[in-house]
């Protein structure tokens, strides 16, 4: 009987074990999948972060990007205000330039003929003290001048 008696607490004390055993695993299992559970939701939570940070990284370099095209296209426009200002301001003075050559071809012109007619009338001028005063007198009565009506004779009544 002492054998039978360590037979039978040897299966008691396995099936307390067993059944020990048996709670436990069925308890570990809740908690395997409460644990991969958290793990994803953690591994989703890193995921829409580093989503985020993406999406951040990029809005910030589409920023720049628009920055720096609208400042390439700010200094090209610039650049062609400036060379149509310049192309302005060279008109303008070549055309500065030519009026001031015209005005001074009318000068040299206006002083040429003026030089003419002085020269013109001090050669008259020597001429009429060459021939004496008759020449003089000649030139003035070659003017033409209209005579004036005759009185007619007023009848008596």
């Amino acid at each position: 009987m002492s054998c039978l008696l360590v037979v039978g607490a040897g299966l008691l004390i396995a099936g307390c074990s067993g059944s020990g055993e048996s709670g436990s695993a069925s308890h570990a299992e809740p908690n395997a999948e409460a644990i991969e559970h958290t793990e994803e939701a953690e591994q989703k939570k890193a995921e829409a972060a580093e989503i985020a940070k993406d999406r951040e990284l990029l809005t910030a370099v589409e920023g720049k990007k628009r920055e720096e095209s609208a400042e390439a296209n700010a200094k090209h426009k610039e650049a062609v205000a400036v060379a149509k200002a310049k192309k302005r301001e060279e008109a303008a003075a070549k055309a500065v330039k030519a009026k001031e050559v015209e005005a001074e071809a009318r000068i040299k012109k206006a002083e040429e003929a003026a030089k003419t007619k002085t020269q013109r009338q001090k050669g008259e001028q020597v001429k009429a003290k060459a021939n004496g005063p008759t020449q003089t007198q000649t030139t003035t009565s070659t003017q033409t001048a209209t005579p004036a009506p005759a009185p007619q004779p007023q009848e008596q009544g």
